[in-house]
């Protein structure tokens, strides 16, 4: 049997369980025993504090149905079916049990007190050794209310007042954050809507096919403009300090191995030194050590300033040797008879050299005897 069942029908026996009036103060008793409980241990959840007055509602459901009066039995050629003659008889009312309702006292008929006392184990509450009869409600499982009715339609029970829902909370930041990308959403499908003339009238889009004007782009051959390494004599010599490194005036610092050879001759544009480079042999031009020492740990830019032969078009090669301060590598350019400047920049490391340097000149790079005329050569530091 059910501890709450137990307790409650121990508490019936110790009065007059037929009279109604008692049956009802044992319920009340029972409930009020519940809240004391329930009071007393404040960790205990809404939902099993619910849940423990229902399971009493239901055991005081079926205990009450036990006191309803049976039906006569009906005749048997009733057209009524079985199932109704088990109900309970019209007249036969079912006392209404909730822990609030106030009856009125009697002396005659007076119920035994009903104690609930919290254990100390947490859980179950145990009957106390005493006088007075006490109903023990422990933690059991309540059935479920539905069943209860059932058994018996013609008990009420009313509900308790202290019962709350769990009501869903609401949130509005959601919802605000929703109907700010709602929003966004349809603000920036208008924009788009409008750069596409979504909302333009039929007879204000055109439909026809949009042609660019035709562009005519230039082409990018210049024939004023300078090549690249390449400049008018002079040009240079404004915004940069140069030195010097060969000049006509002094070809000791020119040497012509075997197979080559360098002339000094002069005309109405100026002194020169004609180069001529034979089975592939070039003209060595000395750099000295002092000029080394000043072009030393910087960027500087050679300028050769040289034409070719009448009617003569050649490409030249240049390399260079500066000893401890490296080399430059091998350039090439294309000389024509008009005099210009050929400019090339090498970055030279820290260093003291031990000694010159040099710079040499192939005046046919095609082998095919073709001579330059030389002016000058010069170098200058980039600042």
């Amino acid at each position: 049997m059910d501890p709450i069942e137990k307790a409650i029908r121990n508490a019936l026996e110790k009065g007059n369980a037929e009279d109604r009036a008692f049956r009802e103060k044992v319920y009340r008793s029972a409930f009020a025993a519940l809240e004391r409980a329930t009071q007393s241990q404040p960790n205990l959840t809404v939902e099993v504090a619910i849940k423990r007055r229902k399971n009493l509602q239901a055991r005081i459901t079926s205990i009450e149905s036990e006191f309803m009066p049976a039906l006569p039995p009906e005749p048997v050629d009733s057209p009524e079916p079985a199932a109704t003659q088990a109900g309970p008889q019209p007249g036969a009312a079912v006392p209404e049990v909730s822990p609030d309702r106030q009856a009125p006292a009697r002396a005659e008929a007076a119920a035994p007190p009903v104690h609930l006392e919290r254990p100390s184990n947490g859980g179950a509450v145990n009957p106390a050794a005493g006088p007075e009869p006490r109903v023990d409600i422990g933690v059991a499982p309540a059935r479920r209310p539905g069943a209860a009715k059932s058994a018996l339609p013609g008990a009420e029970v009313a509900p308790d007042r202290d019962e709350r829902r769990a009501r869903p909370r609401r949130r509005p930041l959601a919802a605000m954050f929703v109907a700010v990308t709602l929003f966004a959403a349809a603000a920036i499908a208008g924009w788009w809507a409008f750069e596409v003339d979504l909302f333009k009238l039929p007879s204000e889009i055109d439909t026809s096919v949009h042609n660019p004007p035709m562009v005519m782009e230039g082409e990018d051959f210049d024939p004023d403009a300078t090549p690249p390494g390449l400049s008018e004599p002079g040009a240079a010599q404004d915004r940069r300090n140069w030195i010097t490194v060969f000049a006509p005036a002094d070809s000791s610092a020119v040497n012509a191995p075997s197979g080559a050879t360098a002339e000094v001759s002069e005309d109405e544009s100026g002194p020169y030194l004609s180069i001529r480079s034979g089975g592939g042999a070039s003209v060595i031009f000395d750099v000295g050590q002092g000029i080394l020492e000043q072009i030393a740990g910087r960027k500087v830019v050679f300028d050769i300033v040289a034409r070719a032969e009448e009617g003569k078009e050649t490409e030249i090669s240049i390399s260079c040797d500066f000893g401890e301060l490296g080399d430059c590598g091998r350039r090439r350019y294309v000389v024509g008879y008009e005099r210009a400047e050929y400019l090339f920049d090498v970055e030279l490391p820290e260093g003291r050299p031990g000694s010159g340097g040099s710079l040499a000149i192939n005046s046919d790079f095609a082998n095919e005897g073709n001579a330059v005329d030389i002016y000058q050569i010069r170098v200058s530091v980039v600042e």
